[in-house]
C-alpha cells in the first residue's frame, strides 16, 4: 500500500489542479485570446518560486544543492519545457477553442508512440489500432469545429502571420512532437540518474525565465489589456469580514488578473502531479493518465462555459477518449499480465 501512495497523491494532484487550471484557462482566454505568452510567464514564476525551496542551499555554491544531473542535460529539458508551453497557450491567438484544444493535445498518444518507435520500443496490434482510431478521432473532430466556424481545412494556404484555424492546428501539433520527444527524454534522465523530479521541475522553470525577456513589450501589453476590464466586485457581506488593505487592492484589480494568477496556483499543482507520476511509471502511462484527464478537463469546458458541440465534435472526442482508454488498457493491463504469465510459465519449467 505504501507504494500506491505516491501514485494516489499524483492522481488528487492531476485530477484537482489540471481540472480546476482549465476553468481559470477559460476564463482568460474567452476575455483576450491573445494572453498565452503571460499566462505561461506567470506559471512558470509561481512554479519556480514555489519550488525555490526544493533546491535551496545556503551552503553551497549559487545556494543551490548539487545534483547528479549533468546541468546541460536540465538546460535541453528546460528548452524543450518553454517551447511546448509557449506553442500550447499561443494556439489559443489562432482561433482554437478549449474543447478542440483539449482534443487536440489528447494526440500525445500518436506522437508518444512515434518516438518510442524511433527509439526502438515495438507495440502490439490493439496498440497501433487504437491510436489510428485516436487520430481520426482528432481529425474529425478538428474538421467538425473548423466547418461549424465555416472554415476549410486547406493546409495549402496555412499563414502563420494570420489568425487562421490551421496555424493553431500546426502549433499544436509541433507542440505535440516536441511534447513527447521531452517526455523519452525526461525518462532518460530518471532511468540514468535516480529520480529527480523536483529538481527537473524547479531547473526547467528557473531556466526557462531569461527566455521571456524578449517578449517583454507583448507581456506588458497582454497584462494592460487583462487589468482594463472591470475590476473586482465584492458582496458587502464579504467586504465586512475582510482588512481594508486587502479590499483596496482587490477593488483595484481586474478579476481575470485574479483568473490568472489562479491559473499559476493550479498548473503548479498540476505539473507536480505530472512530474511525481513520470518518475514513478513510464511516458505511456503518464500520457494516459493525460488523456482520461482531459477527458474531465473537455467535459468540464462544456459544462460551465457553454460551448457549442456538433455532432461531428461529439464523435470526434469519443474516439479519442474511447482510444487513449482502449490504448491504457493495453499498455497498463493487458501486456503486464501477458509478461507475468510468460514469467510464470518459466519458473514452472
Amino acid at each position: 500500500m505504501a507504494a500506491l501512495a505516491p501514485l494516489a497523491g499524483s492522481f488528487a494532484l492531476i485530477f484537482g489542479g489540471c481540472c480546476s487550471n482549465v476553468y481559470c484557462l477559460e476564463a482568460i482566454v474567452k476575455h483576450e485570446p491573445d494572453s498565452g505568452l503571460l499566462i505561461t510567464l506567470f506559471q512558470f514564476i509561481f512554479t519556480c518560486l514555489s519550488t525555490l525551496h526544493y533546491q535551496f542551499d545556503p551552503r553551497s555554491r549559487y545556494c543551490l544543492k548539487s545534483s547528479p544531473v549533468p546541468f546541460r542535460k536540465w538546460c535541453i529539458s528546460a528548452g524543450l519545457f518553454f517551447a511546448v508551453n509557449m506553442l500550447n497557450n499561443w494556439a489559443f491567438a489562432f482561433n482554437i477553442s478549449v474543447p478542440v484544444h483539449i482534443i487536440l493535445r489528447s494526440f500525445g498518444s500518436v506522437t508518444t508512440m512515434a518516438v518510442g518507435w524511433l527509439r526502438g520500443k515495438r507495440y502490439t496490434a490493439v496498440q497501433v489500432g487504437s491510436v489510428a482510431v485516436l487520430t481520426v478521432g482528432v481529425v474529425v473532430s478538428a474538421w467538425a469545429d473548423a466547418t461549424a466556424k465555416g472554415k476549410k481545412m486547406d493546409s495549402s494556404a496555412i499563414d502563420l502571420s494570420s489568425a487562421s484555424f490551421e496555424s493553431g492546428l500546426l502549433i499544436l501539433l509541433v507542440a505535440q512532437l516536441l511534447s513527447a520527444y521531452m517526455g523519452a527524454y525526461v525518462e532518460d534522465i530518471y532511468v540514468q540518474y535516480g529520480n529527480h523530479w523536483r529538481a527537473n521541475l524547479f531547473y526547467s522553470h528557473l531556466l526557462s525565465l531569461p527566455l521571456f525577456l524578449s517578449f517583454y513589450p507583448l507581456l506588458r501589453s497582454q497584462f494592460t489589456r487583462l487589468q482594463s476590464s472591470q475590476p473586482v466586485a465584492i458582496p458587502p457581506s464579504l467586504a465586512a469580514s475582510l482588512p481594508p488593505p486587502l479590499i483596496k487592492a482587490l477593488v483595484r484589480t481586474s478579476p481575470h488578473v485574479l483568473y490568472l494568477t489562479a491559473n499559476a496556483v493550479t498548473q503548479l499543482l498540476c505539473i507536480t502531479g505530472v512530474n511525481m507520476l513520470s518518475a514513478n511509471t513510464t511516458a505511456v502511462t503518464v500520457t494516459i493518465v493525460l488523456n482520461v484527464r482531459k477527458l474531465v478537463s473537455f467535459l468540464l469546458s462544456v459544462w460551465l462555459f457553454g460551448n457549442s458541440m456538433g455532432g461531428g465534435m461529439m464523435v470526434g472526442a469519443a474516439m479519442v477518449f474511447g482510444a487513449g482508454a482502449l490504448y491504457g488498457w493495453e499498455t497498463s493491463w493487458r501486456i503486464p499480465m501477458r509478461r507475468r504469465e510468460r514469467q510464470r510459465a518459466e519458473k514452472a519449467q
